[in-house]
This record gives structure tokens, C-alpha cells and sequence, in this order.
């Protein structure tokens, strides 16, 4: 029973993310941090344009407070132990500026190469050459990391937003998702008879939902190995990088309508920054299309790993002649750092957009994503970091995931471009406000 207990709370990595989170948020909300630090986006060869000197002291004191708290999370959940992640944490974020460096680059910039695809190569060249070193280990936590980063992105999913798109956006978002998730399951348990089910389902959930965000959500409901989470996350970044180059060279060669062609990106490419750059090189309505229905896509992170959780408890993990979980098993298995996800998304909703005003709420929002742009890449390392290709080949299984990734994807572009077209094509439902 001492899995319910209130101690949890506080020695639970799960609902440190959380606090960690929603303090982070109230930074910015109050008013007590105004600017994040950014990495700037740079051309040529002008590396002094890449790392200004002046960002050089905002960078450190952003490195100690991150640090800070984790590393207090840490002492509460490990006692002194806990302090030994400070060195690896400080060294794990000069590699994440070096990242950034990297995928602010116009070069990289071009073909979205962003800073994820970088960090999760020099985290993958450091464990496969030279190992990462013991010391680092303590810091090398992908999931407090992300976990973290997930509760801020919630503070971005404004359920005003829906309202803009209607049942048109939750029609090509919601309808569209869970039946490739259920697809793809089916597919790669039963079709390609793959015995790891945890691999399939987080697979199927970054093909469906939006790419690394919904792979870690789900890897966290259905206790997926971190091999697993590895292998899909690299497929998703390569195959996104893709995607985003040929599906507006498909959009502009057919003369597609650009609010069906924005949905539709917006629908199947797994990244919300791909997919924004994807619409806008379409055109400007394709781009407000896409970005609707992959922030309502979004939404669906805390829905997806409930059930998943609900799902794998009740019939994956349960024994055929054994007695049906209790509800408090569910509990244990969900991943609380959703709570802070949903929580974010309320209060930012309900709450701040009405005392502070949309605009406001924006531009506040613009530092929130820099917070959670850091986490995530100092997580994406951390995968680099914590796998190695041997283990990554046993995963493969005679590229078994590849050929359910591409199945998967297939399927997901088919069939959000039907529900797309129906619903905006202007044919069977009037068009949307969005497009006039």
C-alpha cells in the first residue's frame, strides 16, 4: 500500500515533475522571469552570431537554476546521493547548447535539423565511442526531464483554440487518432506477430498523436524499456524530416486546397515545429490549419496515456485466470505528470487568458516554450546518452518496427486526408470561418 501513500508526492519522480513544471510556469506568469534565454538563429560561418557573449551569463544562471531543482528533487527522492548529478547535469546542458548551435543553423534550419536531431546524435556518438561517463550517469534522466517539459507544453493547449477550428479540427484530431493507434496494434501484434507489445503501442502512438511528446506519454503508461522509446523517437525524427520536405512538394504539384492540405499536415507530420513550417511554405491559410489541428492533436497526450494505462492493466499485463485489477493499480500505473499537463492547460485557459488577455498570455507563452525547448533537449541527449546501437539492433527484430512505422504512417496519411477533405473540402460541410 505504500504506493498511495501522500509521501509520494514528494519522492516520486512523476510529481516532481510536476512541481518542477508548474514552478517553472509561475516564473514567467508572475512576472518574476520576463525572458527565457534563446539560443539565436545564425548563417555563414559567424559563430559570434551563434553564441553572443552577452547571452553567455544569461545561459549559466539558467543552467545553475535548472540544475537547482532538480538536483533538489533529487535529494528528496535520493538523500545525498541525489547531489551527485549536479556535474553531469552542468555538462549535459553545454552539450544541449551546442545542439542548439547546431540546429539554429540557416543549413540545418532549411531541412529541420533542429536542435532534437542534433541532441540525440551527439548523445548516441558520445555513448558509442568514448561510453558516457559514470559520473554523468545521475544526470542522464530522460523522463524527469521530459516529463517536466510536458507539464509546461499543457500551458500551451488553450482550449479556446478549439473553438476556432470546431468540429472540424476535433473531427480530423480525435477521430482520425485513435483509430490508427488501434490499427497499428493490431497490425504489429497480430500481422507481424511482434512480441514486444510496449514497442508496438509506442510506435503507434508517435505515428498517430505527435511524435516525441506522445511516445514518451505513452512509453511512461505502458513501462516501455528505454531502447524502445529510442527506437521509435529516432524513426520519428528521420521519417519527420521527410515528411515535412515531400508532403508540400505533393500539396503544390496536385494543386490541393490549402485548408485540406494544412489539416492534413497538420494531421500526420509528428512534430508541431515541421508541421508549422510545412503549412507556411504551402501558404498562410495552410499554415494556421496545420498548427490548429496539431495543438488539438496535442491535447490528446493526457486522453492517450490514460487509456493506455487503463489498457495495459486490464488486459496486457493481467494473467488469464487471475482477478480483475483493482482501480488503485490503474492509479499507480497512470503517469501523474499528465495531472500538471491538464492542470497547465486549465489554468491557462480559464483562468489567465481571462485576467490577463490573449495577447498578453502569448507572449508569455513565447518564454514557456523556450523552458520546455531546453528540457526537451537536454532529454533528447539524455536518450543519446543512455543507449547504445547493440541494444538498439535487438530491437529491430528483422525490421519489424520500420515495416510498422511505414505501414502505420501510410495508413495515417490516407486516411487524414479523407476525413480532411471531408470535412473542408466545402463539398458535404460548409467551410470554415478559419478560410474566409
Amino acid at each position: 500500500m505504500s504506493q498511495t501513500k501522500w509521501s509520494n508526492l514528494y519522492k516520486l519522480e512523476d510529481w516532481w515533475s510536476v512541481w518542477i513544471g508548474l514552478l517553472l510556469l509561475g516564473t514567467v506568469f508572475s512576472g518574476i522571469i520576463t525572458v527565457v534565454p534563446k539560443m539565436p538563429k545564425w548563417k555563414g560561418i559567424d559563430l559570434l552570431s551563434a553564441l553572443p557573449w552577452e547571452l553567455l551569463p544569461k545561459l549559466a544562471l539558467l543552467a545553475i537554476g535548472l540544475c537547482a531543482l532538480f538536483t533538489l528533487g533529487n535529494l528528496v527522492m535520493k538523500g545525498k546521493e541525489g547531489r551527485n548529478m549536479i556535474p553531469g547535469f552542468l555538462v549535459i546542458f553545454l552539450l544541449a547548447v551546442l545542439s542548439y548551435i547546431l540546429g539554429n543553423s540557416q543549413t540545418a534550419k532549411a531541412i529541420n535539423l533542429g536542435y532534437a536531431f542534433w541532441a540525440l546524435l551527439i548523445g548516441l556518438i558520445i555513448s558509442n565511442t568514448i561510453g558516457t561517463p559514470r559520473w554523468m550517469m545521475p544526470a542522464v534522466r530522460t523522463e524527469y526531464y521530459i516529463k517536466t517539459g510536458l507539464v509546461i507544453l499543457g500551458a500551451e493547449i488553450l482550449f479556446n483554440r478549439i473553438v476556432e477550428f470546431g468540429p472540424y479540427g476535433l473531427a480530423i484530431a480525435w477521430l482520425v487518432t485513435p483509430i490508427v493507434i488501434i490499427f497499428m496494434y493490431l497490425f504489429g501484434t497480430r500481422v507481424l506477430n511482434m512480441q514486444q507489445k510496449s514497442l508496438v503501442m509506442v510506435v503507434a502512438t508517435s505515428t498517430s498523436v505527435c511524435g516525441v511528446s506522445a511516445a514518451i506519454a505513452a512509453a511512461a503508461a505502458c513501462k516501455a524499456k528505454k531502447n524502445e522509446l529510442t527506437l521509435a523517437v529516432g524513426m520519428t525524427l528521420i521519417f519527420t524530416v521527410a515528411m515535412m520536405v515531400i508532403m508540400p512538394l505533393f500539396v503544390k504539384a496536385v494543386g490541393m486546397n490549402e485548408l485540406v492540405s494544412g489539416a492534413w499536415l497538420g494531421g500526420t507530420i509528428d512534430s508541431t515545429g515541421a508541421v508549422v513550417a510545412a503549412g507556411e511554405t504551402v501558404g498562410e491559410i495552410a499554415g494556421q490549419a496545420a498548427a490548429l489541428v496539431k495543438m488539438i492533436q496535442n491535447m490528446l497526450i493526457g486522453v492517450i496515456a490514460f487509456a493506455i494505462a487503463l489498457f495495459w492493466v486490464f488486459c496486457v499485463e493481467r494473467e488469464p485466470n487471475a482477478p480483475k485489477p483493482q482501480m488503485r493499480e490503474l492509479w499507480v500505473r497512470l503517469p501523474k505528470f499528465i495531472l500538471g499537463f491538464i492542470a497547465a492547460s486549465v489554468l491557462v485557459s480559464f483562468v489567465f487568458i481571462p485576467l490577463m488577455g490573449m495577447d498578453t498570455v502569448k507572449g508569455i507563452l513565447s518564454q514557456t516554450k523556450t523552458y520546455r525547448g531546453w528540457l526537451f533537449c537536454i532529454a533528447f541527449l539524455s536518450i543519446g546518452l543512455d543507449s547504445n546501437f547493440r541494444d538498439l539492433g535487438t530491437q529491430l527484430q528483422g525490421g519489424k518496427p520500420m515495416i510498422l512505422y511505414l505501414v502505420g504512417q501510410s495508413f495515417n496519411i490516407v486516411l487524414t486526408l479523407a476525413i480532411a477533405w471531408l470535412m473542408l473540402s466545402g463539398i458535404i460541410f460548409p467551410i470554415p470561418e478559419l478560410a474566409q
